[in-house]
């Protein structure tokens, strides 16, 4: 899987496929759940940092949004961003300014305790305090996990903004593969740990298989179990 500079990409497939297992691999987060990457490498900038620590790829232009926001909760919003800037060994005017310019009402609830904001309003604090380690890559994991549909809408619009305004790179992985494609420029289809598809974001949107798994936009009528069946195993791509 490759990530151009300056783009959106979006890593689609449903539960179980190794979406977030691929983002922790990336962002060095295996070994603490006891896993390792066993072969193949990564590449970062022009560099491999199969090896490097967590705390390093941070500092070397990395930053994770993990799914379920892990926001600090007893700290407030502004104590938040503080702690996203701690790898650079601090934060700067410019860098909050950043923030509530792209999330206006983080920057009008400041002084407010982030385990009282809604799940929303988290997210955004996610992603702001991301920011605030000035990443080359900015991977976000499920970032419309329990959102409202406006909410979600929302929340990538905002990242789409990001993206056009600043030229900042995004890895997307979502289980909502509509919105993800809104956004995207390029998109990839993971099943049970294997890459089997991959496209612009126009093409999967025009992929059948696509349509019928991801999208909801199949033939109309129900199915008998056969029909499933074959379905099943069409969606292998093999």
């Amino acid at each position: 899987m490759a990530i151009p500079e300056g783009k959106i990409v979006a890593l689609l497939g449903s539960n179980g496929a190794g979406k977030s297992t691929m983002l922790k691999a990336v962002s060095g987060l295996l070994p603490s759940e006891r896993g390792e990457i066993s072969d193949g490498s990564i590449m970062f900038d022009g560099k491999d940092i199969t090896r490097m620590d967590a705390a390093e790829r941070v500092r070397t232009g990395l930053s994770l949004c993990m799914e379920g926001r892990h926001v600090f909760e007893h700290l407030s919003v502004h104590e938040n961003l503080v702690a996203g800037a701690y790898s650079r060994g601090g934060a700067s005017t410019e860098d909050f300014d950043r923030v509530y310019t792209y999330f206006p009402k983080l920057g009008d609830m400041r002084a407010r305790v982030a385990g009282y904001l809604s799940g929303g309003e988290q997210q955004m604090l996610a992603i702001g305090r991301a920011l605030m380690a000035r990443p080359k890559l900015l991977m976000l994991d499920e970032p419309s996990l329990g959102l409202a549909p406006l909410l979600v809408q929302e929340i990538f619009g905002y990242i789409r903004a990001l993206n056009e305004e600043t030229g900042l790179t995004v890895l997307v992985v979502e289980q909502n593969a509509r919105r993800a494609l809104e956004v995207a420029h390029h998109g990839y289809i993971l099943e049970q740990g294997r890459i089997v598809l991959e496209g612009t974001a126009a093409e999967l949107n025009e992929n059948p298989d696509v349509k019928e798994f991801y999208l909801g936009l199949g033939d109309e009528g129900r199915k008998n179990y056969r029909q499933v069946k074959h379905y099943k195993r069409r969606k292998r791509w093999l």
